[in-house]
């Protein structure tokens, strides 16, 4: 229910004696509208979807608008009543300094404060506002503080308890010539305020404007239905609703379509499910995957995204066997598709697979030893063809798998004695061959890493290696040139395994994982480049003018062309990884 006062929040309605500058409630949705229209404009659109990139008013509804609204404002009034803290002006511009000197997508930035018409006022109410109210909101609630209530008039008040309208917009850091630019071979650290909790085993999917974590582990009995966005273009996290959102669990598989990312499968702490969910960034919501049809439960799987659809394949099931089998789900029906086993590479878990624009190409993997097979899995026609043998890699499992627009490169891995490979395969499904790659300068030998795909080279970090150390090295692989480079260790996240990576428009955001001797929910962003960022240029927004019965209309958005993500990793069902001394 609704209260008189918090109904008179939610309007904007100061307390009648002061004056200030007050926002309605309409023109806050308003507001809200414009900062959303800028992410969805960045949100990856992936260029195999043969459907046109919808408007946002077509996948956020205003009643969803107004929920977002209300949550912010509702948390800002319960610091406000029932916890005596209320949001003070500080406060507000100490946020938005921050965002404006730390923020890791300057250009992005920009266009939120130019679609909040670069007013201090609102870019403080409605851009600073929601960060701030959750993070306090999350630390009082995590501190036990809870006090009567006290009866404060709304608005940003300062420190001394008076109100304030004045603020100052801030520079952001950086400049014509350097805007959309970052400085070649350099670690910057994310933000860990209102991170996810520590963890490993976890999925991250890249949006084109924020990178989503989920599920994950913190020991053998704690397993997480739990996530995050972490935003670049002010260094902040929020949570993931947990409303509708997916059993807890661990080495499950996460794809991006464009406007949801799909969660399916893994490990609950005591079985394997073959449940799964689907999550709007924009909306904040979870829907269902449907379990009619849908492939026997499974961990240590893979999953892609063909552009209309996910395909699941292989796996393992707890206590159960090892599969070959897999399906396709499709998203705009809800609905699964066994996908043919003629032809198909033996069951395997801790194997790889990447989508090569027409067909998904397995590769590698357990099956009660190491293996050096694979398989072609063809869309269209339903089948199955090996992949060459000849020049193959050696026979490997946790290893990692890019796709760079038309080879496949394999590299890394286990063999479940001895040795942690550093070496790998370019694997070309065109000619049906296989180059090795070179180990001249190649990172040391290593499992349970991360691999991104940055448009001109490969980016191997972190992982453990043949003494089970943990690691935060790693190298840059070029195939024109068949070279590696080392990436730097200053300023490079603590050395870790199991944790994550996503490509971010000639970057890498690794985060999570497990040191070692902890979990850990801290990270980094590693600049890949030299030149200006290749990021679509999204079309300019109109500085709003929101009112009632005005809402601003979306810009078109160019089609985006979605970075391959590294293969989630997985813990190790019925067999066991090696694990630290």
């Amino acid at each position: 229910m609704v209260t008189g006062k918090l109904l008179a929040f939610l309007r904007g309605e100061g307390a009648a004696n002061v004056s200030q500058r007050t926002l309605t409630f309409e023109e806050r949705v308003s507001y809200q509208r414009a900062i959303e229209d800028v992410y969805w404009r960045h949100r990856i659109w992936p260029k195999e979807r043969p459907d046109p990139k919808p408007s946002l008013d077509a996948v956020v509804s205003q009643a969803q608008l107004e929920k977002k609204v209300k949550d912010y404002l509702r948390k800002s009034q319960a610091l406000e009543d029932y916890w005596q803290r209320p949001i003070a002006a500080e406060q507000l511009q100490a946020e938005m300094d921050r965002m404006a000197k730390h923020s890791k997508q300057p250009e992005v930035l920009s266009e939120l404060f130019e679609a909040l018409g670069n007013d201090p006022f609102v870019i403080a109410e409605c851009l600073a506002r929601p960060l701030m109210a959750e993070h306090l909101f999350q630390s009082v609630q995590g501190s036990g503080e809870a006090n009567g209530k006290v009866s404060q008039s709304t608005g940003p008040h300062n420190l001394d308890g008076t109100l304030s309208t004045g603020y100052t917009l801030p520079v952001i850091v950086s400049s014509s010539d350097t805007e959309g630019t970052c400085t070649d071979d350099t670690w910057t650290a994310t933000s860990i305020t209102n991170a996810p909790g520590a963890r490993e085993d976890h999925t991250a999917i890249w949006t084109g404007s924020e990178m989503i974590v989920w599920g994950g582990d913190a020991g053998p009995v704690v397993y997480f239905n739990t996530g995050g966005r972490y935003n670049p273009g002010t260094d902040s996290w929020t949570p993931t609703s947990t409303t509708d959102a997916p059993t807890a669990r661990e080495a499950h598989t996460a794809v991006w379509t464009g406007s949801e990312m799909i969660v399916w499968g893994g490990y609950d702490g005591s079985t394997a499910v073959n449940t799964g969910g689907r999550y709007s960034p924009n909306t904040d919501t979870w829907t269902s995957t449907s379990t009619t049809n849908a492939p026997a439960a499974r961990s240590s799987h893979t999953a892609v995204w063909t552009g209309t659809e996910m395909i699941v394949w292989g796996g393992s099931g707890i206590g159960g066997p090892v599969v070959n089998t897999g399906a396709r789900y499709n998203s705009a029906t809800n609905s699964w598709t066994a996908i043919s086993t003629a032809n198909a590479p033996t069951p395997r878990y801790l194997h790889t697979a990447v989508w090569a624009g027409s067909e998904m190409i397995v590769w590698g993997g357990y099956d009660g030893s190491n293996v050096s097979t694979g398989g072609k899995y063809n869309l269209g026609t339903n089948s199955w063809t090996a992949t060459s043998i000849t020049n193959v890699p050696d026979a490997r499992y946790d290893h990692t798998a890019v796709w760079t627009g038309n080879e496949m490169i394999v590299w890394g891995g286990y063999d479940g004695g001895s040795t942690f490979f550093n070496t790998g395969g370019r694997y070309n499904p065109d000619a049906n061959t296989w180059t090795a790659t070179s180990t001249s300068s190649a990172p040391t030998g290593r499992g349970l890493h991360t691999a991104v795909w940055t448009a001109s080279e490969m980016v191997v970090w972190g992982g453990q290696d043949e003494n089970f150390f943990t690691l935060n090295t790693g190298g840059r692989y070029d195939p024109a040139t068949d070279s590696w480079t080392d990436t730097s260790t200053a300023n490079a996240p603590s050395p870790r395994r199991y944790h994550t990576a996503v490509s971010s428009d000639g970057e890498m955001i690794v985060w999570g994982g497990h040191t070692g001797s902890s979990l850990v929910n801290s990270g980094g962003r590693y600049c890949v480049q030299s030149g200006p960022i290749a990021t679509p240029t999204p079309t300019p927004s109109p500085t709003v003018t929101p009112s009632p019965s005005a809402t601003p209309t979306p810009s078109p958005t160019p089609s985006i062309t979605p970075r391959p993500m590294p293969t989630p990793r997985s813990r190790p069902t019925p067999h066991q990884r090696p694990t630290p001394p």
